[in-house]
């Protein structure tokens, strides 16, 4: 089954909302985003979890572990989640993981947070299996995260296509519900995933996400969702201009109603990227951002979002089985029993006691004088 490429798709950014089929307006997504107030966040994963199967699964699903974690959330000031699913969980468990959703959104709300959920991954294992998870890779950041959907899908048509039913499944059930905040349809789309897993990545990603991303983006849309759809940029070096930009990233922010892109530079860089952004006039959402070994901290990047008024969510939250606190290159050098002179990513030990609590204060500190103005 051949599939026809629509040449709109990858036209100007400046395209009017009609030729997006069905993309809010830019007066739709101010009108959203000045309901919300200032979003802080995170990406979250439970930290019993190794990626968001173990998350998810009815074997594994552990909501007093989420409340007692989301609890520390609301206490620092967080009010909202980036939170990822899978297919699979659709396609083995359908009735339960609806079930699972509403538990979940129960517990955010007690704590006062409005999740945004992310449909599709193209980062790390590119092989998932439904069932129990392996157990971590010793001294590997996220060595058991895994893609959604898996390469074996990504790459067949014929496959591809039944996930039409999971998308429409899960948005339907929560398309009208105020608790959720908004849906990424896929994160990082074209990421080729070469630091980790090059000698089983599927080649030409892009070209088959170049095919397949607006079919997601019609299933999402044939749900008349009341939030916002969004996919993030997070790649390149100039966003300050459409041919500066790929045709998967143009097409990306010409199909989404609020943008949302990926920094994980220092704070000067951070700006560059955001008020390259601005030129598109919607709201903007920084979806993944924090890595302290690399220069994104929290007290560089979070005022500088604070100040322009763009959400902000850090990856990583309480230290657990993703073993995000370890650096990206621990993939070529592994940290066996010995912890980096910096964390990586995440804000809370496993005991609950902040990593830093001069980051705790300071986000308590921002979400406190954003949520009085």
């Amino acid at each position: 089954m051949k599939i026809a490429r629509r040449s709109f798709l990858l036209a100007p950014i400046g395209m009017r909302a009609q030729e997006a089929a069905g993309r809010w307006t830019e007066a739709q997504a101010w009108a959203w985003y000045k309901k919300q107030g200032w979003l802080v966040g995170c990406n979250y994963t439970p930290a019993y979890a190794i990626n968001q199967l173990e998350m998810w699964q009815a074997d594994s699903f552990d909501a007093k572990a989420i409340d007692r974690e989301l609890g520390l959330a609301e206490g620092i000031g967080l009010n909202t989640l980036r939170v990822f699913l899978h297919d699979l969980l659709w396609t083995t468990d359908s009735a339960g993981l609806v079930k699972r959703m509403n538990t979940f959104l129960g517990i955010c709300q007690r704590h006062k947070i409005k999740p945004m959920f992310v449909l599709f991954d193209s980062v790390w294992d590119p092989y998932p299996k439904a069932g129990k998870q392996r157990s971590p890779k010793p001294g590997v950041h996220n060595s058991g995260w895994v893609q959604s959907p898996g390469a074996e899908i990504l790459g067949d048509p014929a496959k591809f296509a039944k996930l039409e039913a999971y998308v429409t499944g899960v948005m339907s059930a929560f398309a009208k519900d105020a608790r959720v905040l908004a849906w990424d349809l896929w994160n990082e789309p074209d990421n080729t995933n070469g630091n980790s897993y090059k000698s089983t990545e599927l080649a030409g990603k892009s070209t088959h996400i170049e095919v397949w991303m607006p079919k997601v983006f019609a299933w999402a849309r044939s749900t008349k969702p009341v939030q916002p759809l969004t996919v993030g940029v997070w790649q390149g070096k100039d966003w300050s201009n459409n041919e500066s930009m790929s045709p998967v990233d143009r097409m990306l922010i010409g199909m989404s109603d609020v943008i949302s892109f990926h920094n994980y530079s220092a704070a000067p860089e951070f700006e560059k990227r955001m008020k390259a952004l601005e030129r598109l006039k919607r709201p903007l959402l920084c979806t993944e951002y924090m890595a302290r070994g690399a220069g994104s901290t929290f007290e560089g990047v979070l005022p500088v979002a604070a100040k322009y008024d763009v959400a902000a969510y850090n990856w990583g939250f309480v230290q657990g089985k993703t073993q995000t606190d370890l650096p990206w290159d621990s993939w070529q050098k592994p940290y066996v029993g010995r912890e980096p002179s910096v964390w990586f990513h995440e804000i809370f030990r496993k005991d609950g006691k902040p990593y830093r609590q001069e980051e705790v204060d300071l986000i308590r500190k921002l979400a406190s004088e954003k949520s009085r103005r």
